[in-house]
């Protein structure tokens, strides 16, 4: 296969949607041959700000001279995204391969793999063959049952934890840490942010049972600037330096500076330009954090806001979120499948805040139109797949091939 058909072939696979377990990855490892020799694994779970700790994670190993593997997800723009070796994307080239035989391989199994697994196999047999030291992975949903669980990690990071994906992970902040804490190993170490109360008492309660060492960070990092906007990027920061040391993993202070100074991760308060922010806030935890960021940034500046927001997302609560910060709200219809109608998102608007001034667009150019007619500065948000369109529109990039839950 080309990387079109390649890309084609995996986005098919959505079809058997998302199936939580360890046997399909493991037994993809297996006739994959995947071996990591002796890379160090960073193993990131949580609900928010995942994608952050691990950008900033692999930019200060880098900043060291580690070479480095990095899985995340979802993307924004291109797949490629998803699988970076020493910060560079993974080669179309490398997917077609890699997809064709995993695609050989899996042809006649049942249950067939789903797309998370193949993802997650391709980035464990990219990083195989590019003798990585340490490979940075990110969990795609929960942690317990998630295919980057089948890989023995070094540190099991738990960054924030809040309400999200209920339909899978429970509907209880107990079950969802329940999920999550499922990544923490016998006898490796526990780096995690703070925590609610429920979700906290079940992380401590995993890691004795693991007999896992645990750290709670509650220090945020101040030493110097961070190449991200916002407090809670400063925790992070904190999070991601602790997890190094956890796992004994030689960094000097130099390289964090410079890891810190030059981390690059797109829709995390991403300014476009000097009116325009970018940010893929996807469920109410997320939302409020944003807002708390944006009156750093703009004190008490109202936003045009342009929203977009997933059908299985909690919209009540993100709505809620950020209409204190809003002037007037602008909803345009985009690609996805999952996206919730502009007249649903209106209905929910009008119904929180009536006064709230509310226009449904054809599309974001025509949502980014009007915005920048008007005297406020412009905040896109609500999913991270709105993030992406609205990236690959202004970049004059084609959007990309199709999202997925993970």
């Amino acid at each position: 296969m080309n990387y079109p058909e390649a890309l084609a072939w995996l986005y098919g696979l959505q079809r058997f949607g998302i199936k939580l377990g360890l046997e399909n990855i493991q037994r993809l490892i297996a006739v994959l041959r995947v071996n990591l020799g002796s890379a160090r694994v960073i193993h990131v779970a949580g609900t928010n700000g995942k994608g952050s700790v691990c950008a900033m994670i692999d930019s200060i190993l880098r900043a060291q001279k580690y070479r480095t593997g990095l899985f995340v997800s979802p993307h924004l723009v291109t797949f490629r995204e998803r699988i970076r070796v020493d910060g560079k994307m993974i080669s179309e080239e490398a997917v077609a391969n890699g997809l064709t035989t995993i695609r050989d391989l899996v042809r006649d199994w049942d249950p067939h793999p789903t797309f998370f697994e193949i993802a997650t196999a391709l980035a464990l047999k990219h990083f195989s063959g590019a003798k990585i030291d340490v490979a940075i992975l990110e969990t795609g949903l929960g942690g317990r049952l998630d295919a980057t669980n089948a890989v023995q990690s070094n540190v099991s990071i738990m960054t924030p934890i809040d309400f999200d994906h209920q339909q899978w992970l429970g509907q209880s902040l107990r079950e969802i840490a329940t999920e999550k804490a499922g990544i923490i190993k016998p006898k490796i170490p526990v780096v995690s942010a703070p925590q609610a109360s429920g979700a906290e008492k079940v992380i401590r309660a995993r890691a004795a049972e693991c007999e896992a060492p645990v750290q709670f960070v509650h220090e945020s990092y101040q030493k110097s600037p961070i190449g991200l906007y916002g407090e809670y990027q400063k925790q992070n920061a904190a999070l991601a330096i602790a997890a190094l040391r956890a796992a004994r993993i030689d960094i000097d202070d130099s390289s964090i500076m410079r890891g810190l100074a030059s981390v690059d991760w797109p829709a995390r308060f991403q300014c476009w330009d000097d009116r325009v922010v970018i940010d893929g806030a996807h469920n109410p935890g997320a939302a409020h954090i944003l807002v708390e960021t944006w009156r750093e940034i703009f004190s008490d500046q109202r936003a045009t806001l342009i929203l977009a927001i997933l059908n299985d997302k909690d919209l009540r609560g993100i709505c809620e979120a950020l209409t204190p910060i809003s002037e007037s709200v602008l909803l345009p219809k985009i690609r996805s499948e999952r996206a919730t109608p502009p007249d649903e998102l209106e209905s929910v608007l009008s119904t929180n805040t009536p006064s709230l001034p509310c226009s449904i667009t054809d599309s974001i150019a025509d949502s980014l139109a009007l915005a920048r007619a008007r005297p406020n500065p412009i905040l896109l948000t609500g999913s991270l797949h709105f993030a992406g369109e609205v990236l690959a529109y202004l970049r004059g990039e084609p959007a990309a091939f199709e999202e997925c839950a993970q």
